[in-house]
């Protein structure tokens, strides 16, 4: 039988120049605009009574 042999000299160099801020920017302003939406609708419901 034939031995396979693997290369394990081989560095695979992967280039992360990607930046999330954008990311985590976008994430909060989401965030925020949902607690606003449900403060405001729970100060609504208890305007009511």
């Amino acid at each position: 039988m034939a031995k396979t042999e693997l290369k394990t000299n081989q560095k695979t160099q992967v280039e992360d120049r990607s930046s999330l801020k954008g990311t985590l920017a976008s994430v909060f302003l989401l965030g925020l605009f949902i607690i606003v939406s449900w403060v405001s609708v729970y100060y609504l419901f208890v305007d009511r009574f």
